[in-house]
């Protein structure tokens, strides 16, 4: 009898320690969630807004690098959503196509500058022009896969030198002299050019001899911040 007492009251004192035990445990659990739980939360949220933030560090092309910087911009812009369509701003105008026209004696469709961007008389200049599907060379060139013919990238660059070379301030008479090729040197194709690309073309002068009317020039051409063509070309002043 005395026993089962004993062995009653040890019975009873090892399930009340172990239910404080379980209720000591069970506490230090609610305060670990109640301490951590917030700052887990606060994580959750940042790892979740730098997935839905575009990364400005992101190196992909050239083209479609400027492409998310003008998105990311026009959408922070002033703190609130500018439409992409607004955030564009339109190319600088040193010459318009009516005063090219009176420096140039080309005509449709053959006339490759719509507008020179940056002009400096007697060294250099720099002219677009905007590639379109309605180019009457894409025609033939070619049927399903329209290219710009490389010939014609050499053709403009040399209207663009050709800005230069008939500029009256350099010794031309505008529209009123021709020019011809005299030499394409070092001509080199980097890229294609296709619908939809503006092509900017700077040309430079680096020798004129005005006693024989002929010029050396370095022509680039860029779509974006892609090299397309580079050539040296020689024009030749004719009657």
């Amino acid at each position: 009898m005395y026993h089962r007492e004993v062995l009653s009251i040890a019975g009873t004192a090892c399930v009340r320690k172990t239910l404080q035990l379980s209720i000591a445990a069970y506490m230090a659990r609610m305060w670990t969630c109640a301490t951590f739980l917030p700052s887990t939360q606060a994580q959750v949220r940042k790892t979740t807004k730098a997935v839905r933030t575009p990364n400005r560090s992101w190196n992909g092309t050239g083209t479609a690098r400027r492409y998310l910087k003008r998105v990311v911009s026009a959408t922070e812009a002033d703190g609130e959503g500018v439409p992409i369509e607004k955030s564009f701003k339109a190319a600088p105008t040193v010459l318009g196509i009516d005063k090219i026209m009176e420096l140039l004696p080309h005509r449709f469709p053959f006339l490759l500058v719509d507008r020179v961007l940056e002009y400096v008389p007697g060294q250099y200049a720099v002219g677009m022009k905007n590639v379109t599907i309605n180019d009457h060379f894409f025609n033939g060139h070619f049927p399903g896969r329209p290219i710009m013919p490389g010939v014609l990238q050499i053709e403009a660059m040399a209207q663009v030198g050709g800005i230069v070379f008939l500029d009256p301030e350099t010794g031309g008479e505008g529209a009123r002299d021709n020019f011809f090729f005299g030499g394409v040197e070092k001509c080199r194709f980097r890229r294609p050019v296709v619908p939809g690309d503006t092509l900017i073309m700077k040309v430079e002068l680096t020798k004129l001899n005005k006693r024989f009317g002929i010029a050396k020039m370095h022509g680039e051409a860029y779509v974006g911040d892609q090299l397309a063509c580079d050539a040296d070309l020689t024009l030749v002043l004719g009657g």
